[in-house]
């Protein structure tokens, strides 16, 4: 017994030294996974956070930057050099409401981890590709801060630009916004409005309304311009000052051409013109004064087939 003992003992403490070691490495191995998995779900639960954080920012910004535009209105409609010009309202008003968001933004990803020293550098080595790729849309930036310093037309004046026209509605930092008389919403990029011939149609307070009437040669001109003249002062809309002017300003190939100018107020001027245009055709027809319109007078040419044509009903009735 003590001999099988003996004998046994060595090739047991063999077999169970290398399982000892096999349980060591696997309870290793274990601590190790449950390490990580318990790092990764606390990285997990921390981004978690950091992005729940993250979207209630970006949400109290939105909202945030509501209410800032709103309380700018609100306090430079109070002002006296700001609360006349729409224009100037609305564009500072849309400042505010960017720089709140960009601000916001800056925290949302600051809470996320990213670091905006990091991104101002990436920013800066970026700038010049930015900048190409983005270069009209900051053209049409630095062409509505243009068009804000230089004012050539304002919200709810009538404009030309571009071979568009209407009533100016908004001025934004990226935009010009009209509305024409059908009601059709017409987009400008500012860099288009500042490079381009810009009419202000309602930039002053008088206009001046145009008429070109034409008369014919037998007719006594200085008779019809004066004719002219007398319904264009009886009209009320019509300004004293500058004075009614009437004028034979071309000889056409069938009448004499005599404008009516007369100054009315930017209000007044489409209707305006429009009545003395049809009371200056009722007066001239009244006084009996022809008003012609253009003749086409065929010429026929020797040996050709419109010739014998038109030569041979005439034939037929002879």
């Amino acid at each position: 017994m003590s001999l099988a003992s003996t004998t046994h003992l060595p090739t047991g403490t063999s077999l169970a030294e290398p399982l000892a070691q096999v349980m060591a490495v696997g309870e290793q191995k274990l601590t190790t996974n449950a390490a990580i998995l318990a790092k990764a779900a606390d990285m997990l639960g921390d981004f978690a956070v950091n992005l729940t954080v993250a979207a209630i920012i970006f949400v109290l910004t939105l909202i945030a930057a509501r209410w800032a535009s709103g309380a700018a209105r609100r306090i430079l409609s109070r002002t006296r050099a700001v609360r006349r010009d729409p224009t100037v309202l609305g564009f500072m008003v849309q400042i505010v409401r960017v720089v709140v968001i960009i601000v916001g933004m800056i925290a949302v990803l600051q809470r996320l981890g990213v670091q905006t020293t990091s991104i101002i550098a990436v920013l800066g080595a970026a700038s010049l590709a930015v900048g190409l790729a983005l270069q009209g849309t900051l053209s049409n930036v630095a062409a509505g801060v243009m068009l804000l310093i230089l004012r050539p037309y304002r919200v709810g004046e009538s404009i030309e630009v571009g071979g568009a026209g209407g009533t100016v509605q908004k001025l934004d930092l990226f935009t010009t916004q009209l509305i024409n008389g059908n009601n059709h919403k017409i987009v400008i990029p500012n860099s288009k409005v500042l490079s381009d011939v810009i009419v202000n149609v309602t930039g002053q307070k008088t206009r001046r309304i145009e008429i070109k009437f034409n008369v014919g040669y037998g007719e006594n001109l200085k008779q019809a311009c004066e004719i002219l003249a007398a319904v264009a002062r009886l009209n009320d809309k019509v300004l004293p000052e500058p004075e009614v002017w009437t004028g034979v300003t071309a000889l056409l190939d069938s009448a004499a051409q005599i404008t009516l100018h007369a100054w009315v107020q930017n209000a007044d001027w489409w209707q305006t013109q429009a009545d003395l245009m049809q009371a200056g055709r009722e007066a001239l027809d009244e006084a009996g004064m022809e008003i012609p319109f253009p003749h086409q007078v065929a010429v026929p040419y020797k040996n050709d087939q419109t010739a014998d044509a038109l030569a041979a009903p005439a034939a037929g009735k002879d």
